[in-house]
């Protein structure tokens, strides 16, 4: 135990250096650990990334995009928030009434970010600041004065690989999350379990890679838990571009994935169920892309498995949705039934290999002319 904290306690150090010393821009990083959001933002959201200041997103290393939809008056935590890109944005998006909590362990990308808070509030026009940044660590929420359940939504941008302990945070987000509450994260996972080599070795452990989590274990440390299943959202395959580091990373290959995970309240166990989207999300009103397997059309009726439909009906979306009991014969429609558990897409790497495909057909010039991304199960 002395060992691992001793240990935890020098990647603390050596990622704190290397984002408060090293980095001074995303143009810093040694590898494209930092890819772009495998799909386009919505209008609204860009509008408000646009908005920040560029001084605090010139400092912006996520790997993703962790803005998800119906923010409207709720409370977010932004874990590994650093300068604040993410936060400011999300402080816009969720509205006076709403507050978002930004927590990271480099004192230097704290103070920059705390040095925008007027700035923002003075161009969102909002009389009282919604935002604040708090020095601290993500697996330990309850020494930053974190309560239980106090928030609707927490998220992270590229952040939970560098911590040793993923389960530690983890668990400190399900404490504070309220019950239907939901964790959306972008973050680095591998193909394989990492050997001692790439998780010891520090450049790799601060660009996000040496510390990333097999794939596969995820499911089972949220499971144990007691999120529902990780929801699999956006995946893009990411590159290193750097020889030295490449051959120290041999076969393995890493993919930046978001994921929806969702702290459910005790209750009894739902049904399968066939829901219809409203349309009252703002910037979704004709469409709502839930994850890689579900995308909800305004109006049209989808059949839905157990806990899809306990996610929907005991979450913020329930009242974005008709629910039907299950069984009656479905219109064809435009929706995604994930009845069938064999076409439920949760590898990220097959996702991102699709996706790929997918954006190669549609590149200019390519055989066929473009095609629009089949949002299927």
């Amino acid at each position: 135990m002395a060992a691992a904290e001793a240990r935890a306690a020098a990647l603390r150090q050596d990622v704190q250096r290397y984002y408060g010393q090293v980095l001074r821009s995303a143009a810093d990083l040694q590898t494209r650990a930092c890819v772009p959001a495998a799909r386009p933002a919505p209008a609204r959201v860009r509008e408000a990334l646009r908005r920040v200041h560029p001084d605090v997103a010139l400092r912006y290393y996520g790997c993703g995009l962790v803005i998800p939809e119906r923010l409207e008056d709720c409370w977010v935590l932004d874990l590994g928030s650093g300068s604040g890109r993410d936060c400011y944005a999300l402080s816009q998006l969720v509205g006076e009434k709403g507050h978002v909590t930004g927590i990271d362990m480099t004192e230097g990308q704290v103070e920059v970010a705390k040095k925008y808070v007027d700035y923002h509030m003075k161009k969102y026009g909002f009389q009282t600041p919604n935002v604040n940044f708090i020095h601290g660590y993500i697996e330990k929420l309850a020494d930053a004065g974190i309560q239980d359940e106090s928030y609707d939504i927490i998220v992270s941008n590229c952040v939970i690989n560098l911590v040793p302990d993923k389960q530690q945070v983890l668990r400190e987000a399900y404490r504070v999350l309220k019950p239907g509450g939901e964790l959306y994260f972008s973050d680095v996972l591998a193909s394989l379990e990492l050997p001692e080599e790439i998780r010891m070795h520090k450049v790799l452990w601060g660009e996000c890679l040496g510390g990333a989590l097999y794939w596969k274990n995820l499911a089972i440390l949220v499971r144990e838990i007691g999120f529902c299943t990780p929801r699999l959202v956006t995946a893009s395959l990411i590159t290193i571009q750097n020889e030295e580091l490449e051959r120290v990373t041999g076969d393995c290959r890493f993919v930046s994935a978001t994921f929806r995970l969702f702290k459910l309240p005790q209750a009894e166990p739902a049904e399968k169920c066939q829901v219809v989207y409203n349309g009252g999300i703002t910037g979704h009103e004709k469409e709502l892309i839930f994850d890689a397997n579900f995308t909800f059309k305004q109006g049209d009726l989808v059949e839905v498995d157990e806990e899809t439909a306990a996610v929907l009906k005991n979450s913020r979306f329930a009242r974005d949705f008709l629910f039907r009991p299950g069984g009656e014969s479905l219109p064809t429609s435009g929706g995604c039934s994930g009845s069938d558990s064999q076409q439920i897409i949760t590898d990220p790497f097959k996702l991102a290999e699709e996706s790929d495909l997918v954006k190669s057909r549609c590149a200019p010039g390519a055989a066929g002319g473009c095609c629009r991304q089949k949002q299927s199960c």
